[in-house]
């Protein structure tokens, strides 16, 4: 087995560095603790010891130039109980008129894949839209209610949508998949994330992983497959994964599968920009309590979420520094160029938003570009036309996080499946 990096480290996404002398995430911080995969794989590359929960679960939003406590209860925005959003007053009497909407009206039939923004408004209202499920999802996807897939990014609303008249109704259905006192309901590495890729990688053997070793083309050869490397190096294989963002795996199968690169190039994606600050440790002294804050795109700022990480995770609460990570991006409207435009309007933000004047200590900028995909609607069609593409390519499979979600856990899952798919095909080859 090889392992072809196109980078000069292993992990993508996942990585971790040092700010203000504490190694910090420069990407994904957390993954979903109640879906399996993630902490079995953590626990099969040693580092079970290492895994630890979020020291606080509340969370708020910025809205009306006010903090408010984000509703517990929740499915990705969406409320189960009028109550819970009255307590949190992220919604104006209006909002909540129309909210309360959603129990008396007639049912709303949900014909093939919608928009998430479409249903819950006509359900529940724009202001629950704007307020609350478009934060929720931008901090997931970094995009925009109005154009990502019920389907495909909230399949449980999208199941309970097709059962229950109410919505408020379907997400008190379903209390196991709301935040509970059942257990964590996020999960992350002592020292990072990063951790767990390069523990991964140590266990994979020496030379299994080739770093550096970008590829530029694959093609069919036979009835194996050839991979053209950047400088012109190729490899001859009986199979391939290919777990590239869904633009790049169009771009390397562009000539041996071309129907299949249509439908992976016609996957958009969203960029982001993650900054960390490094504050002196009492800088935070006026923000509220709780793990940070989302912020509406209604809202016209630059943030569209803040995490107090030192706050969070007891790991980052060390020495004489508070870690703050602040994140920019949405899908069609990217982050200015210049890091220190994007600093400054940050550090501007947070003076606004909880108070901070210090200045920080240190500063991480990491950008992530076509980071995550969208999931528009039709999401599910494409994938199912993508696996059909697959199945008439024996020994080729794809996998990420463009297919059957982004979080931690679903890609990993999407690996194993891909390679139970290429060893079912070597096993199948004659000796």
């Amino acid at each position: 087995m090889t392992v072809l990096e196109g980078s000069a480290r292993v992990g993508g996404i996942l990585h971790t560095s040092e700010v203000g002398g504490i190694q910090v995430d420069a990407g994904a911080d957390a993954f979903l603790a109640r879906v399996p995969e993630a902490e079995r794989l953590a626990r099969e590359v040693g580092l079970g010891a290492s895994l630890v929960s979020p020291a606080t679960g509340t969370a708020h939003i910025w809205v009306g130039g006010r903090m408010r406590a984000l509703p517990p209860g929740t499915i990705l925005g969406v409320p189960g109980s009028l109550r819970s959003v009255v307590s949190s007053g992220v919604l104006s009497w209006r909002g909540l008129l129309r909210a309360a909407g959603d129990l008396v009206l007639p049912r709303t039939p949900v014909l093939g894949d919608v928009a998430v923004g479409d249903l819950v408004g006509r359900r529940l209202g724009r202001e629950v839209v704007e307020r609350l499920v478009d934060p929720l999802l931008g901090g997931v996807y970094a995009g925009r209610a109005d154009d990502l897939s019920l389907e495909s990014t909230v399949p449980q609303l999208n199941r309970g949508a097709r059962t229950h008249r109410s919505l408020m109704r379907a997400v008190r259905a379903r209390p196991s998949e709301s935040p509970s006192t059942e257990g964590p309901v996020f999960q992350s590495l002592d020292g990072g994330l990063g951790r767990l890729p390069e523990a991964v990688a140590r266990g994979l053997g020496d030379g299994v992983v080739r770093l550096s070793s970008r590829a530029a083309l694959i093609e069919r050869v036979g009835s194996a497959w050839r991979i053209t490397l950047v400088g012109g190096r190729a490899l001859v294989v009986d199979a391939v994964v290919v777990a590239t963002p869904a633009p790049i795996a169009a771009t390397l199968l562009r000539y041996a599968a071309p129907a299949l690169s249509g439908e992976l190039s016609a996957i958009a994606t969203a960029s982001v920009v993650i900054v960390t600050f490094a504050f002196p440790r009492d800088a935070l002294a006026g923000a509220p309590a709780g793990s940070g804050f989302l912020v509406p795109a209604t809202e016209g700022r630059l943030m569209k979420a803040c995490t107090f990480s030192s706050a969070k995770w007891a790991h980052l609460d060390a020495g004489e520094v508070a870690i703050v990570r602040c994140s920019v991006g949405r899908a069609g409207e990217p982050a200015p160029d210049d890091d220190d435009v994007i600093v400054t309007r940050l550090l501007d933000e947070l003076r606004m938003s909880v108070g901070v004047t210090a200045s920080p200590v240190d500063v991480r900028v990491t950008r992530w570009t076509d980071a995550l995909p969208q999931y528009a609607v039709g999401h599910r069609d494409r994938v199912s036309r993508i696996e059909t593409a697959l199945a008439q390519l024996p020994g080729l499979a794809l996998a990420g996080s463009a297919y059957d979600g982004v979080g931690v856990p679903a890609c990993i899952r999407s690996g194993d499946a891909a390679a139970r798919v290429v060893l079912a095909h070597l096993r199948s080859q004659p000796a």
